[in-house]
């Protein structure tokens, strides 16, 4: 008897051990959707320097003129010499014989076949730093998405979810920073609360922000690099 309470005690164990773990499962995945609210990110260290007050000029000493003949009071005519010219004699062309011929033509025939090179892979990056702006208010931030992790709110309305964020690579003309973002726009502290409807969906270029960042009536938004 004692023995047949004792199972019936470790199997409600088990089961109400296995009901907690699942549901703290399901409630992590959930508050990993949870939108988070932007931090500031840390400037450009390059950007400190620059602000920097300039130091003030030096006085640089006047060093007297130097001391010259007077000019003369007529002027004097200067005749140029004669120029010299040398007459080369041209060099009789050389002809190409036919075994010349036949190598320059392997040799063109050997470059033309060696395969170009294949191109160099972007490197992807963890985290993309965006910079928005309220325009109504010029209040300006910039903040970090994680790349795959929560998503990041702006000004309690816009929301921010990074897909991906790459660096250029080492081939390509202009070093830039690549990142693939969402955009949803939900206020939030409203009475009755709506679903996000998205604004923006694509690739924003970090050396040019015009070419496809986020154009809205308030809010302007654009990606500034990728971080490691």
């Amino acid at each position: 008897m004692a023995t047949g309470m004792n199972r019936k005690g470790l199997i409600l164990g088990g089961a109400t051990a296995v009901a907690l773990l699942a549901s703290g499962a399901v409630v992590a995945a959930a508050l990993n959707d949870v939108p988070q609210d932007a931090q500031p990110a840390p400037r450009n260290p390059t950007a400190d320097l620059n602000r920097q007050p300039t130091p003030p000029a030096q006085s640089v000493p006047q060093e007297p003129a130097p001391e010259a003949a007077p000019a003369p009071a007529a002027p004097i005519a200067i005749t140029p010499p004669a120029p010299v010219i040398v007459v080369v004699p041209e060099a009789p062309e050389a002809e190409d014989g036919p075994e010349e011929t036949e190598e320059a033509e392997e040799a063109a025939v050997q470059v033309a076949a060696e395969p170009a090179p294949p191109p160099g892979r972007r490197q992807r990056r963890r985290v993309a730093i965006v910079e928005a702006v309220d325009k109504i208010t010029a209040e300006t931030m910039r903040f970090e998405v994680e790349v795959g992790g929560r998503p990041v709110r702006f000004q309690k309305t816009l929301i921010f979810t990074a897909r991906a964020c790459e660096v250029s690579a080492p081939d390509e003309l202009v070093e830039d920073s690549i990142a693939y973002l969402e955009v949803s726009l939900q206020p939030r502290g409203v009475l009755q609360a709506s679903e996000p409807r998205q604004i923006f969906r694509g690739w924003m270029f970090a050396s040019a922000p015009a070419v496809n960042g986020l154009q809205h009536p308030i809010y302007d938004a654009w990606v500034v690099g990728c971080k490691a």
